[in-house]
């Protein structure tokens, strides 16, 4: 797996993408980018899909470790976090697991940063 998920029933998908970016808020995290990805296919493409939005999450503490490490890693930051609704209506959250993406770096300190990133990550998702 390289992302954590979890469906919100009866959750909406605006007030799923409100409830991921507070929590995020509340975790230590900024939300630096967001794209909506269903209104941009819809103007660049011409394509109706469900809800999808991707937001760029940083713990700023937790980046500036990883780029004293490894400078590059920038290329790989901020982490995504999406909100999507699927086919059958339901919404979900998902955000990427940090460790999984780090695995091509070969440095075992910018690792253990990402392990950090990978608990906060996750908890992120269950507190949704």
């Amino acid at each position: 797996m390289y992302t954590f998920d979890k469906q919100l029933p009866g959750m909406t998908f605006d007030a799923a993408v409100a409830r991921t970016k507070q929590v995020l808020g509340d975790s230590g995290f900024g939300v630096l980018t967001e794209i909506d990805v269903q209104k941009t296919m819809k103007a660049k493409l011409d394509v109706d899909m469900p809800g999808y939005v991707i937001l760029g999450a940083c713990n700023p503490k937790m980046a500036f470790e990883a780029l004293k490490l490894e400078p590059r890693v920038g290329a790989m930051l901020p982490c995504n976090v999406i909100v999507r609704e699927r086919e059958d209506g339901a919404v979900e959250v998902s955000a990427i697991d940090p460790v999984a993406s780090m695995q091509a770096i070969e440095n075992d300190q910018l690792h253990a940063v990402a392990g950090k990133v990978q608990t906060m990550l996750s908890d992120v998702v269950k507190a949704i």
